[in-house]
């Protein structure tokens, strides 16, 4: 049973993670190196706490249980005592390794040591440790206190006890575990690409503007924020390096190809709401616009059934290389990024043959590989079988 947590990293993720499991009971000990990243670390938690409070979700007397389970320290040897570390630090795959073998040298030979990357290979990451088997996959979404989904990713070398803690670790910390094969972007990173790329496209043929496009997958799909609001929302220069780094990991496949559109955006300073100005502007802290005149709804449609059918052909794709059980796929799309419906579940309530033919006819359009069809879904339509 994990009852001691150590988290490598004080920032955004790293004190959102320890809120986590502090809120569970187990007692956690922050590691950061600067000592200003810690303050600020207590400091906010001290902030949340206090609005938890006032929203009356908390008593004061679970506010101070939570903040005195968490303690905060400046050295690697402090987390010696660990059952579980979690390394929530910059994606950088060298540092990682490092950090992870000097951990090694300091916990116990039962310490399960785990990282939050969203995106590096996890079995890279556990070639460091002289005992690669205590390594796995534990990644949150930001922000870790709120989203209800965690990737559980076992690497080639996890062994089978680690994946069975783990998974009931954080099920026991009220998450909903989603285990995925170690592939790049694993469930969620994945199968949203089209949800950026695709929408991207569209733009860059000149068939609709942001906010024609945002529109049509709020109102049509009933998606809380439109591709280009959540780029914004995300930052340009963190979605253009995921995608780029999943293109790559992929052998460049023309699937995860990255838009010029957005490479240019990022280059120029064109950030997202961080920078002020994106897609949209923020300067004068004003929201993005739905569109002003006539609402084309055929456009809408076809916009949105575009957008649409390529997320169910990546869903079906990741079902199909087995990175993840079809309901574990649904569940991180609707609970690790807040999608309307579960994908596989979308694909059989349009039909399974409606996926084929969209996809048959954008491939027919444009004869790139991007448009081809999951395998899967080609054979479920022949043999009229569901998902679900």
């Amino acid at each position: 049973m994990i009852k001691k947590v150590g988290i490598i990293g004080g920032g955004t993720m790293g004190s959102g993670i320890a809120q986590v499991a502090a809120t569970a009971g187990c007692s956690v000990k922050l590691y950061d190196t600067k000592t200003e990243a810690l303050e600020k670390a207590k400091a906010d938690l001290e902030k949340i706490m206090d609005r938890l409070v006032e929203k009356g979700k908390i008593n004061s007397e679970e506010k101070q249980r939570i903040q005195n389970n968490i303690k905060y320290v400046n050295s690697l040897k402090e987390l010696k005592d660990s059952d579980l570390t979690i390394e929530a630090i910059v994606e950088n795959l060298d540092i990682k390794k490092n950090v992870f073998s000097t951990l090694e040298k300091f916990v116990s030979d039962d310490c399960i040591i785990a990282s939050n990357t969203s995106s590096l290979s996890i079995a890279s990451i556990a070639s460091s440790l002289q005992k690669p088997e205590r390594c796995i996959g534990i990644h949150f979404f930001n922000p870790a206190p709120l989203m209800k989904l965690v990737e559980v990713i076992p690497a080639v070398q996890t062994s089978e006890e680690t994946l069975k803690i783990s998974v009931k670790t954080i099920t026991d910390w009220g998450k909903t575990v989603a285990v995925a094969k170690d592939t790049p972007g694993f469930i969620v990173n994945r199968v949203a690409r089209p949800f950026y790329g695709e929408a991207l496209r569209i733009y860059e043929e000149g068939i609709a503007s942001f906010a024609e496009i945002d529109t049509a997958m709020k109102e049509i799909g009933g998606f809380r924020m439109g591709p280009f609001e959540l780029m914004d929302f995300i930052g340009n220069d963190v979605n253009y390096t995921v995608t780029e780094t999943v293109f790559e990991a992929f052998y460049y496949d023309p699937r995860y190809k990255p838009s010029f559109t957005q490479k240019r955006f990022a280059e120029a300073g064109y950030l997202g709401r961080k920078s002020g100005k994106g897609y949209y502007n923020y300067s004068d802290d004003v929201s993005p616009r739905a569109v002003e005149g006539d609402f084309d709804s055929e456009k809408a449609e076809q916009i949105f059934n575009r957008i649409l059918v390529m997320l169910i052909n990546e869903a079906a794709d990741a079902l199909f290389w087995n990175i993840a059980s079809a309901e574990d796929i649904d569940n991180a799309m609707t609970k690790g990024v807040n999608y309307p419906k579960g994908l596989l579940a979308w694909a059989d309530e349009k039909g399974i043959d409606w996926c084929v033919k969209k996809m048959d006819e954008l491939y027919d359009e444009y004869h790139e590989d991007r448009y081809r069809c999951s395998p899967l879904l080609r054979r479920m339509s022949q043999g009229n079988i569901k998902f679900y």
